[in-house]
């Protein structure tokens, strides 16, 4: 990663790179969207919305990327491949579905989480109902919102070269205990996976009944898992 941009493509000895700023959530300003279209624009960039909420400008010149960093003023969205890459998220504080303002909690987990570094690539989906809309079962760790306005969290997703369907760790919880469910689940993670094993293949390893009865352990949280959905 040069600059933190990525090299996208070689083509008659030319090489060219993208970059990926951080956008929370994939909420932007009408100022900072219309800055970032400027300067894509004067280094002659290509924009392309990307599936994880983000904006990324490619068609870029390596010896432009100290520049084109500089006049946005943006952090790079990803720092290291091993680590938490996004936390995605649905619009619920503006969707006529959601069950429950899940904004809050996901741009809580972003500030909190968002760069630390794991075993490898990882993911967090948030949606505030069923629709998991972000494809929030596809991602290494989703929180959602069930009918009756409680949170579930699942775990082991991945929509990747071997798709995975999560598992549900458990239900029926406040946005503080979800909130402190996961960071159980990313520490627990950080601490006995090993490196370059993606957290879907590490609960594999050790079955998710251990996983789930040791993250809940030591979250203080009883396993609701008795009901099936409706």
């Amino acid at each position: 990663m040069a600059h933190y941009g990525n090299l996208q493509k070689i083509r008659n000895g030319k090489r060219t790179f993208a970059i990926t700023p951080h956008i929370p959530g994939g909420f932007i300003k009408p100022d900072l969207l219309i800055k970032l279209a400027a300067v894509a624009e004067r280094h002659g960039g290509i924009i392309k919305i990307t599936s994880g909420q983000r904006i990324l400008i490619t068609n870029l010149k390596e010896e432009d990327l100290p520049a084109v960093w500089d006049e946005l003023g943006m952090k790079p969205a990803v720092v290291t491949q091993n680590s938490l890459k996004n936390v995605e998220m649905c619009p619920a504080n503006f969707c006529k579905r959601s069950k429950y303002p899940t904004l809050g909690i996901g741009m809580k987990l972003s500030r909190e989480f968002q760069g630390m570094e794991l075993p490898c690539r990882t993911k967090i989906g948030v949606a505030g109902c069923r629709n998991s809309c972000g494809s929030v079962y596809a991602k290494d760790i989703g929180v959602l919102v069930d009918f009756d306005k409680l949170f579930f969290v699942t775990v082991g997703g991945s929509a990747g070269f071997y798709p995975r369907m999560a598992d549900i760790v458990t239900r029926g919880l406040t946005e503080d205990q979800a909130f402190a469910l996961v960071e159980v689940i990313l520490n627990y993670y950080k601490e006995n996976a090993l490196m370059g094993e993606k957290l879907g293949d590490f609960i594999d390893r050790i079955t998710i009944d251990k996983f789930r009865d040791d993250v809940l352990e030591i979250a203080q949280l009883e396993k609701k898992l008795e009901t099936e959905f409706k």
